[in-house]
């Protein structure tokens, strides 16, 4: 019984203490010169701006850098200088005060590490320079992981290494290791398209050494039989490359396995950062960047190992920004008869463009009504009975497509929307069907 009241009473001790403590944890307010004037946190690696104004590094670094605005954030002045200069004293003051209040919660931050120079990367750029010469592919791969490492510390790193032309002698490197059976090379090859991931977008003399025909094969290789993160890197490399150069288009369609082993990335995917990049490197591939003859070849293939039907599936449940990248190839695939006969054959094609329809984005829905249209008009050419047109109004094409000319569009989706209204409007009589909920999240113009 005493033992029962005794362990009561402990409990309830113990309760009030814990009380208590909850109060002063709550008196405890972080100093506001150890805030950061833009997030207002505790300033982790505190930095002075030439205007003698202290931030966290990280958050005055996104003002600067990446919103473009060099003036202070707190006074608006322009700022001679934007390298911002540690506040070695503040960190310390900082780290002397979390020390007095780690039983509240607070734990000392780290000594940031200091940012890399220009000399730091440029020397070490130039031992990758003489590891290539030597043919030595070890050594290349160790510079290029602690070029990687350093770009993953910080934004202003990753400047750091851009500015001094990281990407040019990434490129002139994996061009040098190329077109070599060796397996070390593979790994080499692997661990420098890794690199160049991080140093995006690429300059014109980087795109030029990775679009060589060496390169290229190197490229077509990893995506066909290199590891899951090669083949991610590959792909991000290869949509820079084939982004806007016609010369690349036919030296990388030409190479023997490139086409099939871009749309195995699709039909078989690894991962949305994987499928992104592939869909944007297979979009120049199926637009009038290339010659008629040349594109029909390449959509063939595609049709053969079955991608329109994979890019209807695709849709019915992905990304904004997938389902973007994936009717602009789907529209770029429906650009020969061939393409057309399959999407118009597949079960799901008018439904899911329907769907997309002021759904997803201005660009989904100009791709998605292109589609339709082209639709509509291969049926009529064939002979067929109107089974486009009757499907679209089963699904609420009508109301879309009418609200569609009065929210505003380019004039070609306009002249497409109107001229499937048309043909809508005389069927409407036989069957008609709207899903109000498409119109929920509509941002009207008017």
């Amino acid at each position: 019984m005493i033992s029962a009241f005794r362990n009561r009473r402990a409990a309830k001790n113990a309760k009030n203490v814990k009380k208590m403590m909850d109060v002063e944890v709550d008196e405890v307010t972080i100093p506001d010169h150890f805030r950061c004037p833009i997030s207002l946190e505790l300033m982790k690696d505190p930095v002075t701006l030439s205007t003698g104004i202290t931030y966290d590094r990280e958050s005055v670094e996104k003002w600067i850098y990446e919103d473009g605005k060099h003036t202070c954030p707190v006074s608006g002045v322009v700022l001679t200088s934007l390298d911002p200069v540690p506040n070695h004293t503040i960190r310390r003051m900082i780290q002397d005060w979390c020390v007095e209040n780690k039983s509240y919660g607070f734990d000392r931050i780290p000594t940031p590490r200091a940012p890399t120079s220009s000399n730091q990367v440029s020397e070490i750029l130039s031992k990758i320079v003489a590891m290539r010469s030597k043919r030595n592919g070890e050594g290349v791969m160790e510079l290029v992981v602690k070029i990687k490492d350093l770009a993953k510390e910080s934004e202003r790193n990753k400047r750091c290494i851009v500015s001094n032309g990281a990407s040019r002698v990434f490129s002139e490197t994996f061009e040098a290791f190329s077109c070599n059976e060796n397996q070390e090379n593979a790994s080499v090859l692997e661990e420098i398209l890794s690199g160049l991931t991080l140093v995006l977008p690429f300059d014109q003399q980087t795109k030029s050494s990775l679009g060589s025909n060496r390169s290229l094969h190197s490229i077509v290789k990893i995506i066909k039989a290199g590891s899951l993160s090669g083949r991610r890197n590959a792909a991000s490399v290869l949509k820079e490359i084939l982004s806007s150069d016609q010369r690349k288009l036919n030296e990388f369609s030409a190479i023997e396995g490139s086409i099939e082993a871009l749309a195995k990335l699709i039909l078989e995917p690894i991962d949305t950062t994987t499928t992104n990049a592939s869909l944007l490197a297979i979009y120049p591939l199926v637009t009038p960047l290339t010659s008629f003859d040349q594109k029909k070849t390449i959509i063939t293939t595609f049709l053969e190992m079955g991608l329109t039907e994979k890019l209807i599936e695709m849709l019915v449940q992905c990304t904004r920004s997938v389902c973007e990248k994936t009717l602009a190839v789907l529209e770029g695939l429906c650009s020969i008869d061939e393409g057309l006969e399959k999407a118009y054959k597949h079960a799901l094609t008018v439904p899911v463009l329907v769907k997309k329809l002021l759904r997803i984005s201005d660009i989904a829905t100009e791709f998605s009504v292109s589609i339709l249209w082209k639709l509509s008009k291969y049926e009529k050419s064939i002979g067929d009975e109107e089974n486009v047109v009757i499907e679209a109004l089963q699904v609420g094409a009508f109301q879309k497509l009418l609200l569609l000319l009065q929210v505003g569009s380019s004039s070609k989706t306009k002249e497409k929307a109107g001229d499937l209204l048309k043909g809508l409007n005389m069927q409407r009589g036989r069957v008609e069907c709207i899903e109000s909920m498409d119109f929920k999240n509509l941002k009207r113009s008017f």
